[in-house]
């Protein structure tokens, strides 16, 4: 077992009950405040952890880093130096913060120097991503869309239950959690007898998604196999892959999403790692037919991870409108990774590989407006009044997930993103 992951480990920092970021998770992200600039930091109950004040008092030694790696506005340094350096490092903090250990508690003067309140900071987009992928690999999300649009019978591409299918998407408008976005403009095709017009989407979609960030793979031509593949995962993040299904529709034939999706994605600001998540391990469904033999796997690859989905509209609560699971998924991180990578193609560090829409098998469980509101035929009620069949202006899309094994709760805070008007 990760020391780390102990659930007997408490922390001399309060962290709240049913906190997100208790002493076995430590998530890393970057955040700046009004005197401090960009830097590194790692959550715990309510407050975050200034990684450079601590370097600097000398709590990192014999670690592999050096100050530019914390003294910086992203995780790409600390990605770069491996699996083994960020474990070692999450060790050290976890040691720092149990409440049986004096190092860092005894010492007020350095607490007060790299201890913050959460309430005092901004984070920042986490990860300067050079590469983006999505993917598809939810068989109930895949199976709904191919229902309203090829009927039950070919609801499924005859290749989808072969390979994880996926797609390049654009890595510059990903933007962090809290950062509004203008609804897209592009051309639409509302009426199948008529020319397109130019104009802005009127089916604007949120996609319930996860992501994770990559170590450094291999050299361009060499492929990671299933084996490898965890060693070359950082971390996880909530991901909401914003969808135009108007645009959307009338583009992607024949070579797939283009300004329906790249116009905004938003991804949550603490990335929790993979090894966090060793104790939230599940079986996957069982993939029929068998996968060819670069996919096969043993153990336990999907994750126990919570998820839901509220819509917060101007002035008003916000509605609770899915519950779903990454444990649905078809295809796993492992298979996804090893796939995008079977034709030598190189990921590098910080590259950002996403789920696809994570629906379940109900009809609360489903990750986007297009499937819960089954293309606008059921429209969903707000409490404070009105419905929704796809999200309108100022709208406020909140994505919240966490995992809970009856020992220990931790979570990924959430990610949110508010639709703006349209810009002429």
């Amino acid at each position: 077992m990760i020391a780390a992951n102990n659930p007997q480990l408490t922390s001399w920092v309060e962290v709240p009950e049913n906190s997100d970021f208790p002493i076995q998770n430590l998530p890393f992200g970057v955040f700046q405040t009004k005197q401090l600039t960009p830097r590194v930091g790692v959550a715990i109950g309510n407050k975050v952890l200034d990684l450079k004040s601590l370097l600097v008092l000398g709590y990192f030694e014999n670690l592999p880093f050096e100050k530019e790696d914390f003294d910086t506005d992203s995780l790409n340094r600390l990605i770069s130096k491996g699996k083994l350096a960020t474990r070692e490092l999450r060790g050290r903090l976890s040691k720092l913060l149990r409440s049986d250990v004096s190092d860092l508690q005894n010492k007020q003067h350095h607490v007060d120097q790299c201890l913050i309140d959460q309430s005092e900071i901004e984070m920042i987009l986490p990860v300067q991503v050079g590469d983006y992928t999505d993917f598809y690999s939810s068989i109930e999300h895949a199976t709904n869309v191919g229902i309203m649009f090829r009927g039950k019978e070919n609801a499924l591409m005859p290749n989808w239950k072969h390979i994880p299918v996926g797609y390049h998407g654009r890595s510059s408008s990903i933007v962090v959690s809290g950062t509004p976005l203008h609804r897209p403009k592009g051309q639409i095709k509302p009426n199948d007898d008529e020319p397109p017009i130019y104009g802005a989407s009127r089916l604007l979609d949120f996609e319930l998604e996860m992501g994770f960030f990559t170590y450094p793979g291999k050299p361009l031509g060499q492929r990671i196999n299933m084996d490898e593949a965890e060693e070359h995962i950082f971390g996880v993040v909530l991901f909401n892959d914003w969808s135009a299904r108007d645009i959307q529709k009338w583009e992607y034939v024949p070579l797939g999403p283009f300004l329906g999706k790249n116009f905004g994605s938003t991804v949550s600001a603490w990335v929790v790692t993979l090894d966090a998540l060793e104790p939230y391990r599940v079986a996957g469904p069982v993939q029929d037919p068998p996968v060819l033999p670069y996919l096969e796997y043993e153990g336990a690859k999907n994750y126990d991870i919570k998820l839901q989905v509220a819509i917060k509209p101007q002035n008003q609560e916000e509605t609770l409108i899915s519950n779903s699971n990454l444990k649905y998924m078809y295809w796993n991180m492992c298979q996804q990774l090893a796939h995008h990578t079977v034709n030598g193609c190189n990921v590098r560090g910080g590259d950002l590989l996403a789920s696809g829409t994570i629906s379940g098998p109900t009809e609360d469980s489903y990750g986007s407006m297009l499937e819960l509101s089954w293309r606008g035929t059921k429209p969903l009620a707000m409490n404070g009044g009105g419905e929704r069949k796809f999200i309108a202006d100022n709208d406020e899309v909140i994505m919240r997930g966490h995992c809970d094994n009856g020992e220990v709760r931790i979570g990924f805070g959430e990610v949110r993103g508010k639709i703006l008007p349209s810009i002429d």
